[in-house]
């Protein structure tokens, strides 16, 4: 077993200021060309990402860093995420890094595996306030022009009292897309909406494919699904390939809820049914989801 691979140096130098000097580091991912580490220190806790060097698409890492780095900044002065998420960023020898703050939670998929044993009076209004404050952060993108664009269980994160933290914003697609770095083609296969998969077939591959909102809220639809039910909103087998598993998504067919959920909770069932329209003009808006939960 080899040691771990640490986080940029230029990083942890400048973050020290941040958190003072580290007392721990811990490598959380390492996978698809980039990294993620969490650095602790007595002052705080950063989450900080930084390209493989060695990986074949270390170029397209780096630029997608450089743009999730811009899209922070863009959506920070929009007023649409908290001002203290980003915590920096910069270049290294091997490309580009970048932290933000520490969200103390788990995945959403962890938070909502609980099977026929929720179906307690006490857990109803707790999923609907995860529901409810992951809507509300979706409906603060939207009202700026931004979609998130890749809205899926391990991009949300579940905090101790029961409140959604999404992250993750290098796919994001804003107003002014002219001067994307790396264009969009899709995120997570199985969250995809069916206009995105149709435009992701219909297109060659360099081509950049602008998410719409309504594309986020059917994500946010098949996420719940996903993780409330343990089966993913679209039917397909893990043996096909992603273009694929796109031309199955695109015909814009779902799993009826009712027929796989673990058990009965209509107000719930009734709003993911409606974000997985297959039409994005019959989904409802995030600023009208975050009372229908």
């Amino acid at each position: 077993m080899g040691q771990a691979p640490a986080p940029p140096e230029e990083a942890v130098a400048l973050l020290t200021g941040h958190t003072g000097e580290p007392t721990a580091i811990q490598l959380l991912s390492d996978r698809r060309g980039s990294r993620a580490w969490k650095i602790q220190g007595p002052k705080g806790a950063v989450a900080v990402k930084a390209n493989r060097p060695d990986g074949a698409d270390a170029r397209d890492k780096a630029a997608e860093m450089a743009q999730e780095d811009d899209h922070l900044l863009h959506l920070t002065a929009a007023g649409a995420l908290d001002p203290d998420y980003r915590v920096s960023a910069g270049t290294w020898d091997g490309g580009r890094w970048l932290a933000v703050n520490w969200i103390d939670g788990v995945p959403l998929w962890r938070a909502l595996a609980r099977g026929p044993e929720g179906d307690r009076a006490s857990v109803r209004p707790w999923l609907a306030g995860i529901a409810r404050t992951f809507t509300e952060h979706l409906a603060s993108m939207h009202a700026a022009g931004w979609a998130h664009a890749d809205v899926q269980p391990t991009n949300t994160l579940i905090t101790n009292d029961g409140h959604a933290a999404v992250i993750d914003y290098a796919l994001a697609c804003g107003p002014d897309h002219c001067h994307r770095r790396v264009p969009y083609r899709g995120a997570l296969t199985h969250t995809t909406a069916p206009e995105l998969a149709a435009a992701v077939l219909a297109t060659p591959a360099d081509t950049h494919v602008q998410a719409q909102p309504a594309a986020d809220i059917w994500s946010l639809g098949a996420s719940l699904f996903w993780c409330w039910t343990g089966q993913r909103p679209v039917a397909y087998g893990d043996d096909l390939d992603r273009l694929e598993k796109l031309a199955v998504i695109a015909k814009g067919t779902t799993t009826t809820l009712r027929d796989v959920r673990p058990w009965t909770f209509p107000a719930f069932e009734d709003a993911i049914t409606a974000c997985l329209a297959p039409d994005p003009s019959d989904r409802p808006t995030a600023k009208e989801l975050t009372t229908a939960w």
